[in-house]
Protein backbone atom coordinates (compact mmCIF):
# COMPACT_ATOMS: atom_id res chain seq x y z
CA UNK A 1 0.00 0.00 0.00
CA UNK A 2 0.67 3.59 -0.55
CA UNK A 3 0.18 5.31 3.01
CA UNK A 4 0.36 8.36 4.37
CA UNK A 5 1.13 8.89 8.09
CA UNK A 6 0.26 12.44 10.02
CA UNK A 7 2.22 13.07 13.07
CA UNK A 8 5.54 11.08 12.33
CA UNK A 9 7.57 12.89 14.20
CA UNK A 10 5.38 11.83 17.68
CA UNK A 11 5.30 8.76 20.03
CA UNK A 12 2.43 6.86 17.86
CA UNK A 13 3.07 8.27 14.18
CA UNK A 14 6.77 7.42 14.22
CA UNK A 15 6.01 4.02 15.72
CA UNK A 16 3.22 3.60 12.86
CA UNK A 17 5.83 4.80 9.99
CA UNK A 18 8.25 1.72 11.40
CA UNK A 19 5.39 -0.83 11.35
CA UNK A 20 4.44 0.21 7.78
CA UNK A 21 8.15 0.33 6.42
CA UNK A 22 8.54 -3.05 7.71
CA UNK A 23 5.40 -4.04 6.28
CA UNK A 24 6.97 -3.54 3.01
CA UNK A 25 4.75 -0.45 2.03
CA UNK A 26 4.98 2.88 0.80
CA UNK A 27 5.62 5.63 3.58
CA UNK A 28 5.37 9.39 3.41
CA UNK A 29 5.88 10.93 6.82
CA UNK A 30 4.10 13.77 8.01
CA UNK A 31 4.99 16.34 10.96
CA UNK A 32 5.35 19.48 12.10
CA UNK A 33 9.07 19.23 13.21
CA UNK A 34 11.52 20.67 10.29
CA UNK A 35 13.48 17.38 10.63
CA UNK A 36 13.07 14.45 12.31
CA UNK A 37 16.28 11.46 12.61
CA UNK A 38 15.88 9.14 10.05
CA UNK A 39 15.59 5.54 11.77
CA UNK A 40 12.33 7.46 14.43
CA UNK A 41 10.68 7.02 10.78
CA UNK A 42 12.59 4.31 9.57
CA UNK A 43 13.53 5.90 5.97
CA UNK A 44 10.53 6.90 5.27
CA UNK A 45 10.81 10.26 3.11
CA UNK A 46 9.19 13.13 5.72
CA UNK A 47 7.65 16.24 4.99
CA UNK A 48 7.38 19.20 7.37
CA UNK A 49 3.50 20.18 7.31
CA UNK A 50 1.26 22.36 9.77
CA UNK A 51 -1.86 20.56 8.83
CA UNK A 52 -3.73 23.12 10.54
CA UNK A 53 -2.37 26.24 8.45
CA UNK A 54 -4.07 26.19 5.08
CA UNK A 55 -1.53 27.69 3.55
CA UNK A 56 1.21 25.38 4.58
CA UNK A 57 0.55 22.89 2.06
CA UNK A 58 3.90 21.42 0.52
CA UNK A 59 3.85 20.03 -2.90
CA UNK A 60 3.53 16.20 -2.45
CA UNK A 61 5.31 13.83 -3.94
CA UNK A 62 4.60 10.81 -6.45
CA UNK A 63 3.30 8.55 -5.64
CA UNK A 64 1.63 9.56 -2.23
CA UNK A 65 -0.67 12.61 -4.06
CA UNK A 66 -3.51 10.06 -4.65
CA UNK A 67 -2.24 7.63 -1.48
CA UNK A 68 -4.25 4.29 -0.69
CA UNK A 69 -4.92 5.10 3.25
CA UNK A 70 -3.82 8.16 5.33
CA UNK A 71 -3.40 6.83 9.21
CA UNK A 72 -3.95 10.27 11.12
CA UNK A 73 -1.44 10.30 14.03
CA UNK A 74 -1.67 14.55 14.41
CA UNK A 75 -2.75 16.10 17.25
CA UNK A 76 -1.94 18.14 21.22
CA UNK A 77 -2.29 15.13 23.27
CA UNK A 78 -1.85 16.30 26.94
CA UNK A 79 -4.00 17.94 29.89
CA UNK A 80 -2.89 21.45 30.24
CA UNK A 81 -3.23 23.32 27.43
CA UNK A 82 -4.85 26.47 26.19
CA UNK A 83 -8.31 25.84 24.84
CA UNK A 84 -7.49 27.45 21.58
CA UNK A 85 -4.16 25.14 21.21
CA UNK A 86 -6.13 22.10 21.58
CA UNK A 87 -8.81 23.48 18.76
CA UNK A 88 -5.70 24.40 16.41
CA UNK A 89 -3.89 20.88 16.89
CA UNK A 90 -6.77 17.94 17.10
CA UNK A 91 -9.64 19.88 15.54
CA UNK A 92 -7.94 21.98 12.52
CA UNK A 93 -5.39 19.61 12.10
CA UNK A 94 -7.83 17.00 11.74
CA UNK A 95 -9.92 19.22 9.21
CA UNK A 96 -6.30 20.22 7.60
CA UNK A 97 -5.95 16.26 6.65
CA UNK A 98 -9.53 15.72 5.57
CA UNK A 99 -8.94 18.33 2.92
CA UNK A 100 -5.69 17.40 2.20
CA UNK A 101 -7.16 13.79 0.90
CA UNK A 102 -10.31 14.01 -0.09
CA UNK A 103 -10.15 11.14 -2.32
CA UNK A 104 -7.63 9.10 -0.47
CA UNK A 105 -9.63 5.46 -0.39
CA UNK A 106 -8.94 4.69 3.56
CA UNK A 107 -8.91 7.66 6.20
CA UNK A 108 -8.25 6.18 9.99
CA UNK A 109 -7.95 8.73 12.72
CA UNK A 110 -6.55 8.32 15.70
CA UNK A 111 -8.73 9.60 18.72
CA UNK A 112 -9.22 8.62 21.98
CA UNK A 113 -11.00 7.43 24.78
CA UNK A 114 -11.16 11.00 26.63
CA UNK A 115 -14.15 11.29 24.52
CA UNK A 116 -15.80 9.15 27.30
CA UNK A 117 -17.39 10.70 29.88
CA UNK A 118 -14.35 11.23 33.09
CA UNK A 119 -17.18 12.41 35.41
CA UNK A 120 -18.25 8.62 35.50
CA UNK A 121 -16.59 5.50 35.47
CA UNK A 122 -15.91 3.89 31.72
CA UNK A 123 -17.38 -0.19 32.51
CA UNK A 124 -16.34 -1.63 29.72
CA UNK A 125 -17.43 0.96 27.28
CA UNK A 126 -18.90 0.05 24.13
CA UNK A 127 -18.29 3.11 21.42
CA UNK A 128 -21.97 4.41 21.40
CA UNK A 129 -21.09 5.43 25.43
CA UNK A 130 -19.23 8.51 23.80
CA UNK A 131 -22.68 9.53 22.46
CA UNK A 132 -24.11 13.03 23.37
CA UNK A 133 -21.23 13.47 26.28
CA UNK A 134 -20.94 17.14 27.32
CA UNK A 135 -17.11 17.79 28.28
CA UNK A 136 -15.93 19.71 30.57
CA UNK A 137 -12.48 19.40 29.61
CA UNK A 138 -10.82 21.13 26.31
CA UNK A 139 -8.68 18.24 25.28
CA UNK A 140 -12.00 15.58 25.20
CA UNK A 141 -13.98 17.92 23.70
CA UNK A 142 -11.54 19.28 21.22
CA UNK A 143 -11.15 15.25 20.76
CA UNK A 144 -14.84 14.97 20.08
CA UNK A 145 -15.22 17.73 17.65
CA UNK A 146 -12.11 15.97 15.71
CA UNK A 147 -14.21 12.72 15.42
CA UNK A 148 -17.44 14.68 14.05
CA UNK A 149 -15.33 16.30 11.53
CA UNK A 150 -13.65 12.73 10.14
CA UNK A 151 -17.72 11.27 10.05
CA UNK A 152 -19.08 14.75 8.53
CA UNK A 153 -16.55 14.47 5.86
CA UNK A 154 -15.54 10.35 5.66
CA UNK A 155 -18.12 8.37 6.88
CA UNK A 156 -16.32 5.67 5.53
CA UNK A 157 -13.44 6.35 7.94
CA UNK A 158 -12.02 4.25 10.57
CA UNK A 159 -11.74 6.15 14.28
CA UNK A 160 -9.62 4.38 16.66
CA UNK A 161 -10.03 5.09 20.32
CA UNK A 162 -7.34 3.83 22.42
CA UNK A 163 -6.75 4.25 26.48
CA UNK A 164 -3.27 5.53 28.11
CA UNK A 165 -0.87 4.45 25.32
CA UNK A 166 2.61 3.12 26.49
CA UNK A 167 5.81 2.10 25.40
CA UNK A 168 9.33 2.92 23.90
CA UNK A 169 9.12 6.24 22.95
CA UNK A 170 6.84 7.21 25.56
CA UNK A 171 6.44 10.88 26.54
CA UNK A 172 3.43 11.42 28.49
CA UNK A 173 2.12 8.22 30.81
CA UNK A 174 5.21 7.08 32.14
CA UNK A 175 6.66 10.51 32.93
CA UNK A 176 3.32 11.93 34.46
CA UNK A 177 3.55 8.71 36.32
CA UNK A 178 7.18 9.18 38.02
CA UNK A 179 6.36 13.16 37.94
CA UNK A 180 3.82 12.27 40.75
CA UNK A 181 6.74 10.78 43.16
CA UNK A 182 7.02 13.12 45.86
CA UNK A 183 9.88 13.10 48.27
CA UNK A 184 8.83 12.76 51.84
CA UNK A 185 10.57 12.23 55.60
CA UNK A 186 9.70 9.03 55.50
CA UNK A 187 11.10 8.55 52.01
CA UNK A 188 9.71 8.71 48.08
CA UNK A 189 6.07 8.27 48.06
CA UNK A 190 3.63 8.02 44.81
CA UNK A 191 0.25 9.87 45.07
CA UNK A 192 -2.40 8.63 43.58
CA UNK A 193 -5.90 9.09 43.06
CA UNK A 194 -8.76 6.54 44.49
CA UNK A 195 -8.23 3.52 46.26
CA UNK A 196 -5.62 1.68 43.53
CA UNK A 197 -8.23 -1.12 42.90
CA UNK A 198 -9.63 0.40 39.73
CA UNK A 199 -9.22 -1.08 36.84
CA UNK A 200 -7.82 0.21 33.52
CA UNK A 201 -7.22 -0.79 30.24
CA UNK A 202 -4.54 0.25 28.35
CA UNK A 203 -3.21 0.48 24.65
CA UNK A 204 0.61 -0.69 23.89
CA UNK A 205 2.04 0.77 21.27
CA UNK A 206 2.52 -2.24 19.22
CA UNK A 207 -0.90 -3.30 19.82
CA UNK A 208 -2.51 0.54 18.73
CA UNK A 209 0.23 -0.13 15.39
CA UNK A 210 -1.31 -3.53 14.76
CA UNK A 211 -5.33 -1.77 14.67
CA UNK A 212 -4.10 1.57 12.46
CA UNK A 213 -2.13 -1.09 10.01
CA UNK A 214 -5.14 -3.38 9.75
CA UNK A 215 -7.90 -0.50 9.96
CA UNK A 216 -5.51 1.28 6.96
CA UNK A 217 -5.99 -2.38 4.86
CA UNK A 218 -9.51 -3.74 5.62
CA UNK A 219 -13.06 -2.77 4.42
CA UNK A 220 -14.37 -1.93 7.58
CA UNK A 221 -15.81 2.01 8.76
CA UNK A 222 -16.92 2.78 12.23
CA UNK A 223 -15.32 3.52 15.79
CA UNK A 224 -13.37 1.10 16.91
CA UNK A 225 -11.84 1.02 21.10
CA UNK A 226 -8.28 -0.28 20.79
CA UNK A 227 -6.46 -1.42 24.21
CA UNK A 228 -4.53 -4.40 25.44
CA UNK A 229 -6.39 -7.87 25.83
CA UNK A 230 -7.45 -7.42 29.28
CA UNK A 231 -7.25 -4.68 31.88
CA UNK A 232 -5.00 -4.11 34.64
CA UNK A 233 -5.11 -2.71 37.98
CA UNK A 234 -4.10 0.56 38.87
CA UNK A 235 -2.48 -0.73 41.93
CA UNK A 236 -0.69 -3.17 40.13
CA UNK A 237 0.80 -1.17 37.92
CA UNK A 238 1.98 1.71 39.88
CA UNK A 239 3.88 -0.98 42.27
CA UNK A 240 5.41 -2.02 39.40
CA UNK A 241 6.66 1.57 38.03
CA UNK A 242 7.96 1.78 41.32
CA UNK A 243 10.00 -1.60 41.79
CA UNK A 244 11.49 -0.86 38.35
CA UNK A 245 13.16 2.89 38.92
CA UNK A 246 14.30 1.28 42.75
CA UNK A 247 11.77 3.22 44.42
CA UNK A 248 9.96 2.13 47.28
CA UNK A 249 6.21 0.60 46.05
CA UNK A 250 3.81 2.07 48.58
CA UNK A 251 1.24 4.59 46.37
CA UNK A 252 -0.38 6.72 49.04
CA UNK A 253 -3.75 7.03 47.51
CA UNK A 254 -6.05 10.52 48.02
CA UNK A 255 -9.55 10.01 47.83
CA UNK A 256 -11.24 11.75 44.97
CA UNK A 257 -13.35 14.04 47.44
CA UNK A 258 -9.57 15.22 48.23
CA UNK A 259 -8.02 15.44 45.24
CA UNK A 260 -10.72 16.98 42.66
CA UNK A 261 -10.43 20.22 45.35
CA UNK A 262 -6.58 19.81 45.47
CA UNK A 263 -6.42 19.95 41.23
CA UNK A 264 -9.22 22.56 40.85
CA UNK A 265 -6.40 24.86 43.28
CA UNK A 266 -3.29 23.72 40.96
CA UNK A 267 -5.05 24.81 38.05
CA UNK A 268 -6.26 28.09 39.32
CA UNK A 269 -2.21 29.04 41.02
CA UNK A 270 -1.00 27.88 37.55
CA UNK A 271 -3.26 30.39 35.86
CA UNK A 272 -2.74 33.09 38.10
CA UNK A 273 1.05 32.85 39.30
CA UNK A 274 2.33 31.53 35.40
CA UNK A 275 2.38 32.56 32.27
CA UNK A 276 0.14 31.11 29.47
CA UNK A 277 1.77 28.33 27.39
CA UNK A 278 2.02 29.44 23.89
CA UNK A 279 -0.78 29.09 21.82
CA UNK A 280 1.09 26.30 19.64
CA UNK A 281 1.68 23.59 22.66
CA UNK A 282 2.20 23.82 26.36
CA UNK A 283 5.54 23.45 28.43
CA UNK A 284 5.74 21.10 31.07
CA UNK A 285 7.27 23.45 33.90
CA UNK A 286 4.15 25.49 33.02
CA UNK A 287 1.85 22.31 33.74
CA UNK A 288 0.17 22.02 37.08
CA UNK A 289 1.36 19.28 39.63
CA UNK A 290 -2.18 17.68 39.74
CA UNK A 291 -5.00 18.47 37.05
CA UNK A 292 -8.81 18.20 37.49
CA UNK A 293 -8.40 15.49 33.86
CA UNK A 294 -6.07 13.35 35.60
CA UNK A 295 -7.73 13.45 38.96
CA UNK A 296 -10.92 12.31 37.23
CA UNK A 297 -9.90 9.78 34.53
CA UNK A 298 -7.36 8.01 37.42
CA UNK A 299 -10.33 8.41 40.43
CA UNK A 300 -12.74 5.61 38.36
CA UNK A 301 -12.79 2.53 36.27
CA UNK A 302 -11.55 3.08 32.85
CA UNK A 303 -11.75 0.28 30.71
CA UNK A 304 -13.54 -0.77 27.16
CA UNK A 305 -14.90 -3.02 25.06
CA UNK A 306 -13.08 -4.65 22.19
CA UNK A 307 -16.07 -6.59 20.39
CA UNK A 308 -16.31 -3.98 17.33
CA UNK A 309 -12.92 -4.36 17.00
CA UNK A 310 -12.47 -7.98 17.25
CA UNK A 311 -15.31 -8.41 15.44
CA UNK A 312 -14.68 -5.57 12.51
CA UNK A 313 -10.95 -5.11 12.14
CA UNK A 314 -9.96 -8.68 13.04
CA UNK A 315 -7.92 -6.99 16.00
CA UNK A 316 -6.58 -9.55 18.11
CA UNK A 317 -4.18 -7.37 20.74
CA UNK A 318 -1.26 -9.74 21.75
CA UNK A 319 0.24 -10.15 24.99
CA UNK A 320 1.77 -7.56 26.41
CA UNK A 321 5.18 -7.41 28.76
CA UNK A 322 4.84 -3.93 31.03
CA UNK A 323 7.98 -4.41 32.74
CA UNK A 324 10.37 -2.69 30.02
CA UNK A 325 7.70 -0.46 29.12
CA UNK A 326 7.93 0.83 32.88
CA UNK A 327 11.48 2.54 32.21
CA UNK A 328 12.46 5.88 30.99
CA UNK A 329 13.29 5.58 27.35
Amino acid sequence: MIIVVTGASGFVGSAVCRAARAAGHQVLALGRRRTVPADLIAGAPYLSWDLADPEARPALPAPFTHPDAVIHCAGLATDWARPEAFHRGNVLATRGALAAFPETARFVHLSTASVYDPRRPTVMAREDEADAVRHTDAYGRSKALAEASVRQARPDAVILRPHAVYGPGDTTLLPRVLQAVRRTPCGPRLFAIGDGRQRLSLTSVANLVDACLLAAGGRACGTFNITDREPVVLDDVLRQVMAAHGLPPTPVYLPLAVALPAARTAELLARTTLPPPPAGGTSITRRPRLTVYAVRHLAHERTLDLTAARTHLAYQPQPTDLEPALRRN
